[in-house]
C-alpha cells in the first residue's frame, strides 16, 4: 500500500504540472494480477483496484491501518469495470459483472476477488473509509441503482448519474458511490462545478480508451488541470472543485466520504468566478 499527502490549498497554488500529478492524480491502477492500494490521509480514505488473472487476489490488511485484516476498522464499496468476476467474503462469493457494485461491511476478514475467466480480466475498483459500526454486506445490481438525468445535449454534458451506495438503498457509515456515464456527443462533467468543504470525493475515470480527459481542480479564483488517461483516479480534497471536460464520451466513478452521506450537499461555484 502506498501513501499519498495531500497539499494544501496555500501549497497547491505553487505546484508545477509534474507536482499536481504526483500529488493528486494516481495513474497506476488495474494492474494485472496485483491489488493495488492507495491510503491518503485525507479523510483516512484507501482508494485501489484488484485484477485478478489465473489466481485469486486476496485484500490485506497493514502497518499503514494498524489492523489485522482490512477492513477490521474499514467499510468497502467495490464496482467492476471490466468482464465478469466475483468478491468472496468470509467464504460467501458475490458474483459482480460490469457495473454492478458490492458493499463490504466493517468486520469482514477474507476478502477475495476472482475472474470469471482468467483470460479475460475482471476489473475491481475500489474505495474504503473507517467506519464506526457494522452493516451487512450487500450487492447492488444495475436495476436497484438510482439513475438520474442531468445536463443536455446543447451543453454537450448529457449524462447520467447512477447512485450505488447511498443511505436510501445500502446502509454505511459514510461511504457514498455511484458512477456517472455520458451520453454519445456530451463530454463536459459537473460544470458548473461544486466544492463540498466536509467532505473528500475522488473520481475514477474509464471508458476513455484512447482519449483524455482535462480535470479540472483547485479553488475556483486559482484553477488548475490534470490530464488524465483510461483508468486513472484524482483524488480531490474538500476545499477543490472537480469537473473535467474529455475529447470523448467517458464514464465516471465517484466516491464520497466525510461528514455526512447527503448527495446534495455540495457548494455551488458560479462560473463567473472561476479562474
Amino acid at each position: 500500500m502506498k501513501v499519498r499527502y495531500l497539499a494544501d490549498k496555500v501549497r497547491y497554488r505553487k505546484m508545477v504540472a509534474e507536482e499536481l500529478r504526483a500529488t493528486f492524480l494516481v495513474e497506476d491502477l488495474f494492474e494485472p494480477d496485483q491489488v493495488c492500494l492507495y491510503y491518503t490521509e485525507t479523510d483516512r480514505c484507501v482508494v485501489g483496484s484488484a485484477v485478478p488473472g489465473k489466481a485469486p487476489l486476496r485484500l490485506e490488511g497493514g502497518k499503514e491501518l494498524a489492523s489485522e485484516y482490512f477492513a477490521e476498522r474499514r467499510e468497502i464499496g467495490v464496482i467492476n469495470i471490466g468482464a465478469a468476476g466475483s468478491v468472496a467474503v468470509d467464504g460467501t462469493s458475490h458474483p459482480l459483472d460490469n457495473r454492478e457494485c458490492l458493499y463490504i461491511g466493517r468486520g469482514s476478514r477474507e476478502i477475495m476477488f476472482h475472474s470469471a475467466d482468467p483470460k479475460n480480466h475482471a476489473k475491481f475498483y475500489l474505495m474504503s473509509f473507517p467506519a464506526h459500526t457494522e452493516y451487512p454486506t450487500k450487492k447492488v445490481d444495475r436495476s436497484q441503482t438510482a439513475p438520474v438525468a442531468l445536463g443536455s445535449v446543447a451543453g454537450a454534458n448529457k449524462r447520467t448519474i447512477y447512485k450505488c451506495i447511498h443511505p436510501a438503498a445500502v446502509m454505511s457509515c459514510q461511504l457514498v458511490m455511484g458512477f456517472t456515464e455520458l451520453e454519445e456527443g456530451s463530454v463536459w462533467n459537473t460544470m458548473p462545478p461544486h466544492t463540498h468543504e466536509r467532505r473528500t470525493e475522488i473520481y475514477m475515470y474509464f471508458d476513455l480508451g484512447d482519449e483524455i480527459l482535462f480535470h479540472f481542480m483547485g479553488q475556483p479564483d486559482e484553477t488548475r488541470h490534470l490530464v488524465v488517461r483510461e483508468g486513472q483516479a484524482v483524488l480531490s480534497p474538500s476545499w477543490s472543485i472537480h469537473a473535467g471536460v474529455g475529447t470523448g464520451p467517458y464514464t465516471f466513478i465517484w466516491g464520497m466520504g466525510g461528514e455526512n452521506q447527503e448527495f446534495d450537499d455540495m457548494d455551488g461555484v458560479d462560473t463567473g468566478g472561476i479562474r
